[in-house]
């Protein structure tokens, strides 16, 4: 009973707090931002005589080296040296989850952009020229770029992952409808404005520093190491802010920086390797292609009784972390609904295409988009609306995941039956059959598209983060943690914490950049968790600081702590504010020798897996929504433009209004751009042809809706979010799906012998094929 009463006053506490936060502080990098000003890895200020790198990458993507001639290259003016396999002191290695990726290529290439070397010159235009004059000799080998064929010719990085609950071939046989198919969803290019990059200079005693351009830098501190075989306190590595991210920098940021680390540690001299736009485009791995069959079976009243797919993973030719986005699509293979009885399966496929990385939902998407295509094939073979199955079928209150964990604090229902309400869906859907009908030329669909997704690293080792707070003799605050600003607005965030806890105006903060000496052993900023637990950590440690400070405060004005708090920037005791202002204050703690800094570790309550039973608990909370999606398309031309967007969302306690409505929006844009436009193509020789803008085409101001409503649903929070600030990063991307099915359901109004394909994107062309087949 004690317990429950401590919990209700720390609950309201957290909801004061989150209240007085919501005075929504808007991003504070965006004045720097628009401005030019903020610094990127490219605006590093350069040591004298520092050396640029460009990276020789294989032209073919299968085969073995049979000769290569770096002579002409070495002999050009302005080389210094062109590194290889030969020169690496430590291990030629850097996979994290399987060691099957080296850093260049020994005896063999496995796709094209694999990179061989390194040359280093006076110049990046030296360094490209002698890149020109290499002469390479490959003896070609079979190519395979799509799963399928993976499969077929056993080629797999690692063994299958498979979740399970009730009994799926009994439930198929109480089924009164089954149904069975295939999707194919396409990968996405990241696009991050900022391109790969990374600067390395020496220190003293054989130290390197090294500035990247990642969202994981203890992974690439880590794997400097290894491949220069020295010890990690040998490396810093620092970061000040991405030029975006969205996954393409957790993994895949490190080649980069450990070439240029490996090329400082024998010239003894800075090093940068800044890769161009179609350097990085042909050298860098994507979403996930994903290749599924699906099996669903549902009662009389469409409950959905059974449910059964598998996932062909298009992983390329290294692991990377596709094991880990192979468990994500697991874990999310259901979407926002209950299904009893659930066989899902995984295959991460081995291919001759650049590794493929994380992307920004991380193997969900593609997960949802199964079994969303699913429910649209179900709806149209039994003559209903796909959203008379979505409804009857959300998530409840302690209905169980395939994956064990009970589902708790759940607003799928909640989320669905406000964005009904708060939109008339019952007169969107009229408005739209009445175009139908009075429209030949123009046709419109509508779709609902409800999201849940699950808050946490599924690996949960990596769900911890700490924080390093120093207040400073004249009252102002430094604040180190292991967050990385990509634009996400996490630094606006943590100051926000500390400004709420010590009362101070924020101008009296700083976020230190990212750094390993400072904060080292840290998770990557990924997984939509970077607010929680480093949020976490910078608010255990300003409370503790706090603590100290009443101490302070209670000994100088002789009262007793517990009527002491700080409050605009001054000490109050029992609301009444006294003449020790915060600055007084903290000259007053260093008099006494009260330890101003503090440095917090949090890691998250609760969760576990057990891989060895595919079960667990292995997220802190889950986020919801739903979005109804409209779009017209011209049947003559197959062009379409979306109409509106109506979305309510489950922020939680929202810390930022403006900085989650941000998130929101850009996730769904970017979802929508994967789900109609961004087309990824390799051809049979494993060369990427989608390797410039004008070839890869991605949402612009023309293709966004004309209208995007987020309308915030009402709900406690949870507490394991930061001030009960859900996470909002990854979760709105899976609105975007919903583009895919009102499109096609604007394709059936005019072709009502459409029969459904789920092969995304959905392309112009494909809408106009689809129109007429």
């Amino acid at each position: 009973m004690h317990k429950n009463k401590e919990n209700k006053v720390l609950d309201t506490k957290l909801d004061a707090v989150s209240k007085s936060l919501k005075q929504s502080i808007k991003n504070l990098d965006s004045y720097t931002h628009v401005r030019g000003e903020s610094l990127y890895v490219d605006d590093v200020n350069i040591r004298q005589g520092t050396f640029h790198a460009v990276v020789f990458d294989s032209p073919k993507a299968h085969g073995k080296i049979k000769s290569i001639d770096y002579s002409k290259a070495e002999a050009l003016d302005g080389v210094e040296r062109i590194f290889t396999y030969k020169d690496v002191p430590g291990k030629n290695e850097i996979g994290g989850i399987i060691p099957d990726e080296p850093l260049f290529a020994e005896h063999e290439v496995h796709f094209w952009g694999m990179p061989i070397a390194l040359i280093v010159a006076e110049s990046e235009f030296i360094a490209r020229k002698a890149r020109d004059l290499i002469d390479i000799d490959i003896e070609e080998l079979p190519v395979i770029t799509t799963a399928q064929e993976a499969k077929a010719k056993g080629s797999f990085i690692n063994a299958p992952r498979s979740f399970s609950l009730g009994d799926t071939q009994k439930a198929f046989q109480d089924c009164e409808y089954v149904f069975e198919g295939e999707t194919f969803s396409n990968g996405q290019e990241h696009l991050y404005i900022e391109a790969q990059g990374s600067y390395a200079e020496p220190l003293e005693n054989g130290n390197i520093k090294v500035t990247s351009s990642t969202q994981g830098p203890t992974s690439v501190q880590k794997t400097i190491a290894q491949v220069l075989g020295v010890a990690m306190h040998k490396i810093e590595v620092d970061v000040t802010r991405l030029g975006g991210g969205f996954g393409g920098k957790e993994d895949q940021a490190t080649p980069w920086a450990v070439m240029a680390a490996l090329a400082t540690y024998h010239l003894n001299q800075s090093v940068k390797l800044i890769l161009n736009r179609h350097d990085d485009l042909r050298m860098t791995g994507k979403r996930h292609p994903y290749e599924s069959t699906y099996k669903i079976g549902l009662s009389k009243d469409l409950k959905i009784l059974a449910y059964q797919t598998e996932f062909l993973q298009n992983s390329g030719a290294a692991a990377d972390l596709s094991p880990a986005i192979a468990e994500r699509t697991l874990f999310h293979a259901t979407n926002s609904y209950y299904v009893p009885n659930v066989t899902t399966k995984v295959l991460s496929c081995k291919t001759n295409l650049p590794p493929n990385t994380a992307f920004r939902g991380f193997g969900g998407p593609q997960g949802m988009f199964v079994i969303e295509s699913a429910i649209a094939k179900a709806a149209s073979e039994i003559g209903v609306s796909a959203r008379q199955i979505q409804e009857a079928n959300l998530l409840d209150e302690n209905d169980t995941f395939s994956y064990g964990q009970i589902a708790k604090k759940v607003e799928a229902k909640n989320t669905w039956n406000s964005a009904k309400n708060i939109f008339n869906s019952d007169a969107l859907e009229q408005e739209v059959s009445d175009f139908n009908k009075n429209n030949t030329a123009f046709k419109k669909g509508v779709s609902f598209m409800p999201i849940t997704f699950g808050i946490s690293f599924t690996n949960t080792p990596m769900n911890h983060a700490r924080a390093l707070v120093h207040i400073y003799l004249d009252g102002s605050i430094g604040i180190s943690t292991a967050a990385v600003e990509m634009g996400q607005g996490v630094n606006t965030k943590m100051m926000q914490i500390a400004a709420d806890v010590f009362s101070v105006s924020i101008e009296h903060i700083k976020i230190e950049t990212t750094n390993t000496t400072r904060v080292a052993n840290t998770s990557p900023s990924a997984a939509s968790s970077t607010a929680d637990l480093n949020g976490k950590a910078t608010l255990m440690a300003c409370n503790s600081l706090l603590e100290r400070l009443k101490i302070v405060a209670a000994e100088d004005l002789n009262v007793s702590e517990n009527n002491i708090i700080l409050k605009e920037e001054y000490v109050f005791v029992n609301d009444n504010k006294t003449e020790l202002s915060w600055t007084d204050l903290i000259s007053s703690a260093m008099l006494k020798r009260v330890a101003l800094t503090e440095n917090a570790h949090y890691a998250t309550p609760e969760i576990h897996f057990d891989k060895t039973k595919e079960k667990g608990h292995p997220f802190a909370y889950h986020v919801y929504g739903t979005a109804i999606t409209t779009t017209t398309i011209d049947c003559t031309r197959g062009t379409y433009e979306f109409d509106s967007i109506k979305i309510v969302h489950d922020y939680g306690k929202s810390m930022s209004e403006g900085i989650d409505l941000g998130q929101v929006e850009g996730a769904l844009i970017q979802g929508m751009g994967w789900m109609t436009m961004e087309e990824i193509a390799y051809n049979d020789e494993g060369k990427l042809l989608s390797n410039a803008l004008s070839t890869y085409k991605i949402p612009d101001i023309f293709s966004v809706p004309k209208s995007v409503e987020v309308i915030p649903v009402e709900t406690n929070g949870h507490e394991l979010a930061i001030l009960k600030s859900k996470a909002v990063g990854e979760p709105p991307l899976m609105y975007g799906i919903g583009a895919y099915f009102a499109l096609q359901n604007a394709i059936k109004a005019f072709n009502p012998n459409y029969d459904l394909k789920f092969h995304a994107p959905m392309t112009p062309e494909k809408v106009l094929m689809s129109l007429y087949s």
